[in-house]
């Protein structure tokens, strides 16, 4: 017998999206300030959700900077807007390639971080949700490679979790499935 399907529905939204979205938009938030606008406005617009990057106010690129983080955590807070706070942990597992020939070569957009770095704003900042990106991927970007190995996850997730955050997995495909699923039955997630 089928399990009946939960029809429940939550808005999730992504305040500046990942990666490079600065360009595609003049819309897309900058400062610490305009990410926490945009947070509480989509709250109050019905998101249950509102997940986070930050961004270098100058340029409007990606950023891991704990400052950022934390400005843009205790204004969504200070405001007393009903929402939940879902920060990234996927910056700093970066490579990009000089073109497919020099594979052994890190080019210079690479940016590469260990599990402490890259999760210290989540246990600095101590948001309700934190996204667990659950394997190697790409997404079509020219010669880029998301790197995530388990070995890395499973230090991550215990970061996380003795922080006292809920992790959000996020799978792009099935081998991501698979190693959430190894990750829970090891007792990480």
């Amino acid at each position: 017998m089928p399990l009946a399907m939960n029809r429940d529905v939550f808005i999730t939204c992504a305040v500046t999206g990942s990666g490079g979205t600065q360009d595609r938009s003049p819309h897309v938030p900058r400062s610490p300030e305009q990410i926490a606008k945009s947070a509480i406005d989509a709250a109050k617009a019905g998101a249950a959700v509102v997940h986070c990057h930050v961004r270098d106010p100058e340029t409007g690129k990606p950023s891991r900077d704990g400052r950022l983080y934390r400005e843009v955590t205790e204004r969504i807070r200070d405001s007393g807007t009903d929402v939940v706070l879902n920060l990234t942990a996927g910056m700093g597992g970066d490579i990009y390639f000089e073109g497919s020939e020099d594979m052994g070569r890190m080019g210079p957009r690479s940016d590469m971080a260990g599990a402490t770095e890259r999760v210290a704003h989540v246990v600095e900042c101590r948001p309700e949700i934190c996204t667990l990106d659950c394997g190697t991927m790409n997404f079509n970007e020219a010669d880029y490679v998301m790197v995530n190995t388990p070995g890395m996850l499973r230090d991550m997730a215990r970061r996380m979790t003795a922080a006292g955050v809920r992790i959000e997995i996020e799978a792009f495909d099935t081998g991501h499935l698979w190693l959430a699923k190894e990750l829970a039955r090891e007792g990480v997630i």
